[in-house]
């Protein structure tokens, strides 16, 4: 309770803040807080702006579903191998030092104006983190263990779902919790500058009108799904050692 409490005078402080900046500041950079909130609350009920945050919000899914998959089987087998994450780590590292603009300029020559955009820009931005935490979860697992289920001759699915799962998954979480708050930012900046539909495309038609009010509202809006989302699947995670168990 003290909590919520503490959270909700903060979010009060805040208002109370950003009412006194936008007295001092052109509405135009700063627009007042009730313009939009009340512009918020249009958006939650407005079908075409719930249609562009599913837009989003799938884009977001699947681009973290790619990071996962392939993140994870990549990192599963250079962190077996030490030989091949010592000739691929600088590739890794190079990707991860790319900035987003450069990748946007490469999607825009090859697609143009759309939904793959976004998705590729987010996964490859994203794809070195996950293999990077997968590998260090393959270097911290229990060799001794590893070692005793071979001499006892256990079977390689009970190893794989019992050591290499078990010890993997806080870092599988740690992947999760990272790269989803991450993915939202990369998917609205995308879709911004080369996405044909979604949030980012809200804020940049905003932006051409000089809607200050409507830009921020769906900045807003795209916000508190982050946050939705991410608190969502923070709740799945902390139910998921539960259901394996200790190793």
């Amino acid at each position: 309770m003290k909590g919520l409490l503490r959270a909700l005078t903060g979010i009060l402080v805040f208002l109370v803040c950003w009412q006194i900046i936008s007295f001092f500041i052109s509405k135009v950079i700063i627009p007042l807080p009730s313009e939009t909130l009340g512009l918020l609350g249009q958006h939650l009920i407005d079908p075409r702006m719930l249609g562009a945050a599913l837009q989003t919000a799938w884009k977001v899914g699947l681009a973290l579903a790619l990071v996962l998959l392939l993140g994870i089987i990549a990192g599963l087998f250079l962190g077996l191998s030490a030989a091949c994450y010592d000739m691929f780590r600088p590739i890794i590292m190079f990707i991860q030092a790319v900035p987003v603009v450069s990748w946007l300029t490469l999607v825009i020559f090859a697609w143009g104006v759309g939904w793959r955009g976004p998705v590729f820009i987010t996964f490859v931005s994203l794809l070195p983190t996950a293999i990077l935490t997968t590998v260090s979860g393959m270097r911290n697992l229990d060799k001794d263990l590893l070692e005793m289920a071979r001499v006892y001759r256990v079977s390689f699915k009970t190893v794989f779902y019992n050591i290499y799962w078990g010890s993997l998954l806080p870092f599988i979480a740690a992947i999760i919790d990272v790269t989803i708050g991450q993915a939202w930012k990369v998917v609205l900046v995308s879709e911004y500058l080369a996405g044909g539909s979604g949030l980012g495309v809200e804020i940049f038609n905003a932006r051409l009108v000089v809607d200050s009010a409507g830009a921020w509202s769906v900045t807003l809006m795209a916000c508190l799904l982050g946050i939705a989302t991410e608190r969502l699947v923070k709740y799945f995670l902390r139910r998921m050692p539960k259901r394996w168990g200790p190793v």
